[in-house]
């Protein structure tokens, strides 16, 4: 199998007092930095470092994703965060779908100054993937949940295929990441599409129940479907969030 075009991480090191911030981004899952690299790369000439790492079992092939435990997906982004730690004063986490699921559970762990999160993935949609664990040994595989975007003529690098077994190992993130959310603090920005296909409202309600930061803004998109960040609202997120980054980076809220 060969791998998906430009699905590769993106890192940028900032300048000035902007620099000394820096942004962790994550993809979804099976797709590739390709869906939020215009984000980065925004928040980037933003002057804030910014790091968006490429998941284990991303950007080759679902086969490869099917054997990939999620811990090596969260692993992946957490060591992007201890790298960014190092060069930065402060961290913003971030990220799309199953990607603002990571940043969650990075929140609940260590020091953040904010969370990002573009219709954060907590829950299913389809109910069969609750069985995931049985039907992982009788299908393999099952049609591609990639490219629900409203904007004609954009390829976020996703998998044609979905792994059961990735679905299977996504339901463990997504339980451990719902345990967690009461120790995430920071405040959190959340942009939310009213049609997504792809995450259903529940995973909102969650985020709502659990989070236990008081400051919580969910912002609804109306021209978007579930990869808002390569939609018609993007503008509006990459423009949105840089605010929201340079308001907690100050020590307040927007």
């Amino acid at each position: 199998m060969t791998s998906i075009p430009a699905a590769v991480a993106y890192s940028q090191d900032g300048i000035g007092t902007a620099g000394r911030t820096g942004v962790l981004l994550s993809h979804g899952f099976t797709g590739s930095p390709v869906s939020v690299r215009a984000w980065a790369e925004h928040l980037a000439g933003q002057g804030f470092s910014v790091r968006l790492p490429l998941l284990p079992g991303h950007g080759t092939s679902w086969e490869e994703l099917a054997r990939t435990p999620w811990r090596a997906w969260y692993g992946e982004y957490e060591q992007a965060y201890e790298d960014l730690a190092r060069r930065t004063d402060r961290i913003v986490a971030a990220g799309l779908s199953m990607g603002g699921a990571l940043a969650l559970r990075l929140a609940a762990q260590h020091d953040v100054a904010g969370v990002v999160v573009v219709n954060p993935g907590l829950t299913f949609a389809d109910p069969r993937a609750r069985y995931a664990g049985l039907l992982k040994y009788v299908m393999r595989s099952v049609p591609a949940i990639g490219n629900s975007i409203r904007l004609e003529g954009q390829d976020e690098g996703a998998y044609l295929r979905t792994p059961v077994a990735a679905v299977h190992q996504l339901a463990g993130l997504f339980r451990d990441t719902t345990a967690l959310l009461p120790r995430v603090t920071a405040p959190t920005l959340v942009f939310r599409s009213n049609i997504d296909p792809v995450v259903p409202e529940t995973s909102i309600e969650v985020l709502r129940q659990h989070l236990g930061s008081a400051d919580l803004e969910i912002i609804r998109l109306t021209n978007s479907y579930h990869v808002a960040t390569m939609d018609h609202d993007a503008p509006f997120i990459f423009d949105r969030s840089a605010d929201f980054i340079r308001h907690v980076s100050a020590g307040t809220s927007v």
